[in-house]
């Protein structure tokens, strides 16, 4: 497989997406848009900003690392997404 990468503008889901109604996937549940890779001041560790398409569209920030890793499949077997935070294929 090759390098996985995300940049500012990309929707992406997030795995417990799977596990919503029809009608929360309508209203955009568990997807977000990556608004930048930041790095923090102070530890120099990478951070993804994004932000909530759905509810009051909150920002978040998570670490590089956090955000790109596998989901656990040994807590949620049933999910079929590989990682955490996966870009959303364009139609």
């Amino acid at each position: 497989m090759g390098v996985r990468r995300l940049h500012a503008g990309d929707v992406v889901q997030h795995f417990k997406r799977e596990m919503i109604s029809e009608e929360e996937a309508k209203a955009n549940m568990y997807l977000y848009k990556i608004v930048g890779i930041a790095e923090h001041s102070e530890t120099r560790e990478m951070m993804v900003v994004y932000q909530a398409l759905y509810g009051d569209f909150k920002m978040y920030v998570r670490p590089y690392t956090m955000f790109m890793s596998p989901v656990d499949k040994e807590k949620y077997p049933e999910i079929k997404q590989e990682f955490r935070f996966e870009r959303v294929k364009s139609e």
